[in-house]
């Protein structure tokens, strides 16, 4: 099959052509940027077609740009993509925020990493140094297919295991469930609370604990405190433990803050990033 890689020698551009070349597509690379395609060609020692010749015949067209260019690039090439072909995202904003062009005849299918977990097996050095994925450690991945025939799952599927390579499990969804988990469970809780938690950390170091003391103390406790929060292990917090959560939880947190979750403030958030 044949597949179109747009902004090639971007950050996911370049990653994806290198997990790329390991797969039975036949890629067509494009970049506009004199700096990106040097990048890839240093990267992968492939060269950039034009956009005309990279989408002529393609069954795959990947959307390796950011989100804030998804509506532009897409709006471009609509026209030039064959009858039947896919377009896959690599993120749900664009799509969930309606950013792709109406065309009935095309698939739209979004891939996204998990990137690897906290708790692993990683054997070797290159896997537990891997933390964003698509190099040495497994992971898993989420897909949506927000239009197209049922059958064109397994395309789509099969083009996210080959860029987020390694693959541990891959996870069907739909985009309003991908924009659930991001931006909503990754960033606007997950991270906003670990930026939270790198605060008190710091504060506690103001406050005269040593740095290298706090540092292993707290990411310590984030180690066997979401071992048993998360079911890793079989384990129990100790009563004074509990009873910290218990008035901590509405010191730290707002009694509404699940409201994050409502689709008007999902599309909201994913508003401020497109």
């Amino acid at each position: 099959m044949k597949l179109a890689l747009m902004g090639a020698g971007g950050k996911m551009g370049v990653r994806s052509a290198t997990n790329l070349l390991e797969s039975d597509f036949e890629v067509a690379h494009v970049e506009i940027s004199e700096a990106g395609r040097a990048r890839l060609k240093a990267a992968v020692g492939v060269d950039c077609v034009p956009v005309d010749d990279a989408l002529n015949g393609a069954d795959v067209v990947l959307l390796a740009v950011p989100d804030t260019a998804i509506r532009a690039v897409a709006a471009a090439i609509i026209d030039k993509v064959p009858s039947g072909a896919m377009v896959i995202c690599l993120d749900a904003a664009g799509p969930f925020a309606g950013h792709l062009p109406e065309r009935a005849d095309v698939t739209y299918f979004v891939s996204h990493p998990c990137h690897p977990p906290i708790y692993n097996n990683e054997m070797t050095e290159a896997g537990r140094k891997d933390y964003f994925g698509g190099i040495a450690a497994q992971q898993g991945i989420v897909n949506a297919l927000m239009q197209g025939p049922d059958e064109h799952y397994a395309i789509g599927e099969k083009v996210g295991r080959a860029i987020y390579a390694p693959v541990a499990r891959s996870h069907r969804v739909t985009v309003e469930q991908m924009a659930l988990l991001e931006p909503g469970l990754s960033e606007t809780v997950c991270a906003s609370l670990l930026d939270v938690m790198r605060e008190a950390m710091d504060e506690v170091v103001a406050r005269g604990v040593p740095q290298e003391a706090a540092r292993d103390f707290l990411l310590g406790h984030m180690n066997i405190l979401g071992a048993v929060i998360f079911k890793e292990i079989d384990g129990v917090f100790s009563d004074a433990c509990n009873k910290a959560i218990t008035f901590g939880k509405p010191a730290l947190m707002r009694d509404d803050w699940k409201r994050v979750f409502e689709p008007d403030e999902i599309a909201a958030s994913i508003q401020r990033i497109t």
